[in-house]
């Protein structure tokens, strides 16, 4: 793919290193360089690219020429990434957003700034996604349904049809939200909850892993004792 764009990815943690391959092998974005805060700044180089202070990022790479992508997960309820995104853009850099060509994304979409979508995402007519969304793989966000600013979705969430998602809310593995639900703002809904009533804001939903069987699995299946 021919590499019209120049980009610095905020961060240098696991996230920052699956960004720099999707962007790298399945955009047009060459990435040119990392930057990290001072405080967590830990090494000078990263996949052979510089690794520079946030700090003073605009003495390395020109806001004119450059764009950036911050490739922070859903750390503070998402006020990491949100911070940066916001910090970036007070010095002058573009936010760049990656959509993977193996994502489903209607022509009607309406999608926000700095977001990330992974593949086999599936995004339906008359959705609306906010600025600063990360959406994982294999997600789906049903017709006619709005995802606020700073959201994080997890893998293999269904966002059912007319619903909305309020701003900065975490949704783990598995989640589904009913059609017509409202979600609040800053919710956090854990791996594998049903939500079917609208929620209040900064409500939290951890969902609980079943008990273990009193028996074992080797009795259980007759094995023996190795």
């Amino acid at each position: 793919m021919h590499k019209s764009r120049k980009l610095v990815i905020l961060g240098d943690s696991a996230f920052a290193e699956v960004a720099y391959e999707y962007f790298t092998h399945d955009s047009e974005y060459e990435v040119v360089g990392f930057s990290v805060e001072s405080a967590y700044l830990q090494r000078d180089s990263l996949f052979g690219l510089p690794v520079v202070p946030f700090e003073s990022i605009e003495t390395h790479f020109e806001p004119a020429h450059v764009e950036f992508y911050a490739a922070l997960v859903y750390s503070q309820l998402n006020r990491l990434r949100r911070r940066l995104y916001e910090a970036a853009k007070a010095k002058g850099f573009r936010p760049a957003s990656y959509i993977s060509s193996k994502a489903f994304v209607w022509h009607n979409v309406k999608l926000g700034e700095h977001c990330f979508i992974f593949e086999d995402n599936t995004v339906q007519p008359f959705a609306t996604i906010g600025n600063n969304v990360v959406l994982w793989s294999g997600n789906h966000i049903g017709h006619h349904s709005t995802i606020e600013d700073h959201c994080f979705f997890s893998s293999h969430v269904v966002l059912s049809g007319f619903s909305k998602v309020g701003g900065s809310s975490f949704l783990g593995v598995n989640a589904s939200i009913a059609n017509n639900v409202t979600l609040g703002a800053d919710n956090w809904i854990g791996p594998g909850v049903t939500i079917t009533a609208d929620t209040e804001p900064n409500q939290l939903f951890p969902g609980a892993q079943p008990a273990a069987a009193r028996v074992s699995t080797h009795r259980f299946f007759k094995l023996k004792e190795a």
